[in-house]
């Protein structure tokens, strides 16, 4: 009786198990079938029909203009199939909706929006111009409208054929250059020594941290990289707003009383100063273009198309032979990094990829980086070399910075191209050795201890910078700087003492770089694909695609990917904020904070001292 009240229970227990795994693969097939059935309309509903005549785009651009976006790679696609608002707009994103809607008959203008417009540097905007001014060859309108207008928001703007600003809005132009912090006297009062070993008259990088002011040095190459990049501005909007040279200029010097003469009305002085066409309100510019246009009904206003929508209609080509672009953004480090930071491991693994990919037949290298580890910036540039001499061409695209090790992962390429606005060479190095014995000092903490040899407790941060140590990070300084400068002469076809002469740590314009032999060509991103096709005999614009060689996502995002998205994360340091006064400025906290955690480093790597390539830089 007992077995079989066992049997009876086990066969139960067998068969309602049965169910419930039946039922769960049930509910998981119908899940990913769900998930499917929406990527697919997604992407047939991407390409296809479904705007009507008349449409204006509208790009209503949110956040800073980067090379590759942070953040996750499935809520970035979702987002943008959705058609949701993104934190952060990709260069790459914004030129190709600009210029597939230059030639979509449905697209009868482009409304700028540029309120929520962030960050980005005069190369990314000159980018932008020049997609812009394809747009209005093709025959169609540019309208620009804002409540106001900075000055990155205004460049953009300038670029179009009317632009109409908010009665009681502003349009600020103020021009490059600015203030930096030094930390000599906070040092000394905390007892905190920094040893700054360096090659370069005017690596200027970490002159913050032993003086109280620039050198005079500093002051020279600032002066002549900043001038150079305002030249560049007011040429670009100059020539689109079809104002004399120096209108602008001549406006800043003036304001005090041209603005007294339009009674403090700033919207009726930039108005004067035909830098804006008309002063509408948002209502009025909405009315306006319904006119040009067609109405919407259900919206109440004008037809138009997002920008995020309009990208999510976009059908890339995923088949044929193809121009590989690896993105390096940001600072480089050692190791694995995520996008918007050049890991020398993870970045070498993609060029390494695209490198062994038979599909991809040349490779550009976008540059968008300060600079940082030697080593991490060797990697890169060895996996380049191995790329050229395997017989595939690299063509090297300068973006908003590419400078010191920026630079130095340029140097394996046969064509170097920047933008006239491009910070770029600071060909130097430098070491930072901080020591907090006198502040330990004052605190009453006492250091001993017993080590086999004087090196033992050489980069002991508590204690004072050894003679002999110095010395040695001197030594090794000094020879990452002549491999930096021998590295550059082969490549740039001239000789070390040569680049020594407009190396030193000096920081140009990709304009005063050309002039100096330091780049190959100025021009812009198609510039760099259309010249790495020609070098492997790829034929026309058109008879390619274009790849992004990007980290694997996971198999669900490589599904989202196929719609258009492809993201990673960011990674930020700061140090802690609670050893800064109360009070203080949240932006000037920040600054500080950055400032300071470079001292910080070597502790960080744990590494007596670290050579770096870094030009402690960002785009104006």
């Amino acid at each position: 009786m007992a077995t079989s009240f066992l049997s009876s229970t086990r066969r139960l227990f067998t068969n309602f198990w049965g169910f419930i795994d039946a039922a769960r693969r049930t509910v998981l097939n119908l899940l990913f079938l769900l998930i499917v059935i929406a990527l697919l309309i997604a992407v047939f509903k991407s390409g296809g029909p479904g705007l009507d005549d008349k449409t204006t785009l509208v790009l209503a651009l949110q956040g800073p203009i980067v090379e590759q976006r942070g953040g996750n790679v499935r809520d970035s696609a979702l987002a943008q199939v959705r058609g949701d608002a993104m934190e952060s707009v990709q260069l790459r994103d914004l030129l190709a909706v600009l210029d597939a809607a230059a030639a979509d008959p449905k697209i009868v203008r482009v409304l700028l929006q540029l309120d929520d417009l962030g960050n980005a540097g005069l190369p990314m905007l000159r980018e932008v111009a020049a997609a812009l001014e394809r747009f209005k060859a093709s025959g169609k309108q540019v309208v620009a409208w804002g409540s106001g207008f900075d000055q990155r928001q205004y460049y953009l703007a300038a670029q179009a054929n009317e632009v109409w600003m908010h009665p009681l809005g502003t349009l600020t132009v103020t021009g490059y250059g600015g203030y930096r912090n030094y930390y000599r006297d906070a040092l000394d009062k905390l007892g905190v020594t920094v040893n700054l070993v360096r090659v370069g008259t005017y690596k200027s990088a970490a002159e913050p941290y032993i003086a109280n002011g620039p050198s005079p040095a500093a002051k020279e190459a600032d002066g002549l990289l900043y001038n150079g990049l305002w030249a560049t501005y007011l040429q670009g909007v100059e020539k689109a707003r079809k104002l004399r040279p120096q209108a602008i200029t001549k406006l800043i010097d003036e304001l005090p009383q041209r603005l007294a003469a339009a009674g403090g009305d700033q919207a009726k002085l930039v108005l004067d100063a035909k830098l804006v066409d008309a002063l509408k309100t948002r209502d009025e510019m909405r009315a306006v273009l319904i006119e040009r246009g067609a109405p919407d009904e259900k919206i109440k206003s004008f037809r138009q198309v997002s920008f995020e929508a309009y990208l999510a209609r976009l059908t890339p080509k995923f088949v044929g032979d193809a121009v590989g672009v690896v993105v390096a953004q940001g600072e480089i480090v050692d190791g694995d990094a995520p996008a918007g930071t050049v890991g020398g491991l993870s970045t070498a693994q993609l060029i390494r990829k695209a490198r062994e990919d038979e599909a991809i037949k040349a490779i550009v290298l976008r540059v968008d980086s300060p600079g940082g580890s030697v080593f991490g910036s060797e990697l890169v540039r060895r996996e380049l070399e191995l790329a050229r001499t395997g017989g595939k061409p690299v063509v090297v695209s300068m973006g908003n910075v590419a400078a010191s090790g920026g630079y130095w992962i340029s140097t394996a390429s046969d064509e170097v191209i920047a933008d006239p606005a491009t910070i770029t060479g600071s060909i130097g190095v430098f070491a930072l050795l901080p020591t907090a014995d006198k502040a330990l000092d004052k605190l009453g903490v006492h250091t001993e201890g017993t080590t086999t040899t004087w090196l033992g407790g050489a980069g002991d941060l508590r204690r004072a910078a050894d003679p002999r140590f110095l010395e040695v990070m001197q030594a090794s300084v000094d020879h990452v700087y002549a491999d930096f400068t021998g590295r550059v002469a082969k490549a740039r076809k001239t000789t070390p003492q040569a680049i020594d002469a407009v190396g030193q740590g000096r920081v140009w314009t990709g304009e005063q770089a050309k002039e100096r032999g330091l780049v190959d060509t100025l021009g812009s991103f198609s510039d760099a694909l259309k010249s790495a096709a020609k070098r492997a005999k790829l034929g026309e614009e058109g008879s390619y695609r274009v790849s992004y060689i990007e980290p694997d996502p996971g198999r669900l995002a490589r599904l989202l990917e196929a719609v258009g998205g492809a993201t990673a994360s960011v990674i930020a340091r700061q140090i802690d904020a609670s050893v800064l006064p109360t009070g203080m400025p949240r932006q000037l906290v920040k600054e500080v904070q950055h400032d300071l955690g470079w001292l910080g480093m070597d502790a960080q790597t744990r590494k007596p001292f670290t050579s770096v390539i870094h030009c402690l830089c960002e785009a104006p």
